[in-house]
């Protein structure tokens, strides 16, 4: 019997082409599919940061209030100084002199 070589040379390279193509319009696929979900992920992740910022320094600010406080309850001289500087008050016998801030917008 004699072997019959049938060329398949075109069928081949025809074969690989498709299958290549297939390979490029799924990676292509699948990275047109996840970069909006990479994109919300980088913008949730910068959100996530911006936020730690803000709790940082809301805890920042909080705990200087609670010092403020704490010195409020526990320091007569710190509440005479806020007496007389946040109310105006003042001791009997005591004379209060006040000095304006200048106009900035005065020549």
């Amino acid at each position: 019997m004699s072997e019959r070589r049938i060329d398949t040379g075109i069928w081949d390279k025809l074969t690989t082409a498709v299958k290549l193509l297939f390979i490029v319009a799924s990676l292509l696929a699948v990275a047109v599919w996840y970069l909006p979900v990479i994109k919300q992920n980088e913008r949730m992740r910068s959100e996530i940061l911006r936020l730690q910022q803000n709790v940082a320094t809301e805890e920042e600010t909080a705990r200087q209030i609670k010092v403020q406080i704490e010195a409020l309850r526990n320091d007569p001289e710190t509440v005479e100084r806020y007496a007389r500087e946040k109310l105006g008050l003042a001791r009997a016998g005591e004379t209060v002199i006040r000095f304006e801030q200048p106009d900035s917008n005065a020549p």
